[in-house]
């Protein structure tokens, strides 16, 4: 009997593993549709933002009672999951409680910090829960966060609140069997969370409590290891994706924007000024600005898939905020959805990219970039370094330059800076006029 749950185990295991590696490929592909970019510099700058805004959680303070919440839950799911690997392995050796013997006193210690943890994580989600569905924080119930964005984390929150029920639920069953069958269930001590539970099961008998204690024990690995596959599907990805997009995140100084290396190549030519690409024959530009995810960047379409959809950003969008149909983090949700549209149909051998549909248009309007201030408040208030600005800009330059599509205000703007070297209709000698009037009423004065 015992061979056949250890390959059933192992079974199970290796299914969810392979199902796994390919969402995981699948999403790496996505990602790959974007433009190659360079970021490999800047290593100990790049490592030091990794561990602090993902790791340490550092931009998550900036709101100190949902921080705290999330910080049982991000603690919870690192610590917890070293329990895990005694699971994985009593699964695989079909052994029981396999590090008990070995750690001693040390073991009573450890399980009861894991279980503090879990009741931790179950007492945030549920209040997560309820800020959500009771308190209806506004943030959460903007216009894109209908249907499955809504769903999608009501689910994650009821998941994790039944793993953590099982494990107490687990412990409490194996509390009693070691007092009835101590040659099988090896010595744990009390375990000061799952004994409240124990007045519960003691009545039952020791075939019942074996089946409850190996329930919750089935339950809780293949709710992990099935977890793990939702989580590809859902926001929840940033579990794994804060840390990569963290380290290639832009470490240039707060509020500078990327030039376009064609155009500026081009003005140093037309200026007669050196450039690294003087000697070289100049490449053909595709395409100014960006149309559809393929004219992103790698990085800009992994900001989309490491997205929390908390909607910090949004709430701190002034153009969000006076009514306008901008939502930077609805610019992320697009990008993600266009580019898992593209990958699915190249993977059905259908058109991909050359579906009828685009990002700017059928995704994303040109009224919602319009409405973009430029402000990089998005940008701060990201809790993992998420960049909307970046993609909304290079939205907007592909509708100045290949559709010649910005609104007429800003066009005349355009022609002010081109010919006037500012944004007013008046010529770069008229410029300093304010002040020679100042001087002249301080001589009459």
């Amino acid at each position: 009997m015992q061979f056949v749950q250890q390959a059933i185990f192992l079974i199970v295991v290796g299914a969810a593993a392979f199902i796994l590696s390919k969402r995981i490929s699948r999403i790496r592909q996505n990602i790959l549709l974007g433009k190659d970019v360079d970021l490999s510099g800047n290593k100990s700058d790049r490592l030091n933002n990794m561990l602090l805004v993902a790791f340490g959680q550092k931009k998550m303070f900036k709101r100190p009672i949902p921080a705290i919440l999330h910080l049982f839950i991000y603690v919870g799911f690192l610590v917890i999951n070293l329990e895990v690997l005694e699971f994985v392995l009593d699964g695989a050796l079909g052994t029981h409680r396999l590090f008990a013997p070995y750690l001693g006193g040390f073991y009573n210690v450890l399980m009861n910090i894991f279980e503090f943890l879990a009741v931790a994580v179950l007492l945030s989600c549920v209040v997560f829960l309820i800020r959500r569905n009771v308190l209806k924080v506004k943030r959460f119930h903007s216009p894109e966060m209908k249907k499955w964005p809504t769903l999608d984390a009501n689910l994650i929150l009821v998941i994790e609140i039944v793993l953590m029920i099982a494990i107490l639920k687990m412990n409490a069953a194996d509390q009693i069997l070691q007092t009835r069958m101590p040659e099988k269930f090896h010595a744990t001590g009390s375990l000061f969370f799952s004994s409240m539970l124990i007045p519960i099961f003691e009545n039952f008998s020791t075939g019942f409590l074996v089946f409850v204690e190996r329930a919750a024990w089935w339950f809780h690995i293949v709710g992990i290891l099935g977890f793990a596959i939702y989580i590809t599907y859902s926001k929840h990805l940033h579990i794994a994706l804060a840390f990569p997009n963290t380290y290639y995140g832009d470490i240039n100084p707060k509020g500078q924007m990327n030039n376009m290396d064609a155009v500026t190549n081009e003005v140093n030519m037309m200026l007669g000024i050196p450039t690294e690409a003087s000697n070289e024959l100049p490449a053909e530009v595709g395409r100014f600005g960006a149309k559809d995810v393929n004219d992103l960047t790698w990085k800009n379409i992994l900001n989309a898939y490491s997205c929390t959809e908390c909607g910090r950003c949004t709430s701190e969008c002034p153009a969000n905020q006076t009514g306008k149909l901008l939502s930077p983090r609805k610019v992320m949700m697009d990008v993600r959805d266009r580019a898992e549209e593209v990958g699915n149909s190249l993977t059905k051998g259908g058109k991909g990219l050359e579906d009828g549909k685009s990002l700017l248009g059928d995704y994303i309007t040109k009224e919602e970039i319009n409405a973009c201030t430029s402000c990089n408040a998005c940008v701060e208030a990201c809790p993992v370094n998420i960049n909307p600005l970046e993609i909304i800009l290079e939205m907007r330059r592909y509708v100045a330059m290949e559709e010649s599509g910005s609104p007429a205000s800003w066009n005349s703007m355009f022609q002010n800076i081109e010919t006037n070297f500012a944004p007013w209709k008046f010529p770069p000698t008229d410029r300093f006029n304010w002040a020679n009037d100042l001087k002249s009423e301080k001589k009459e004065g």
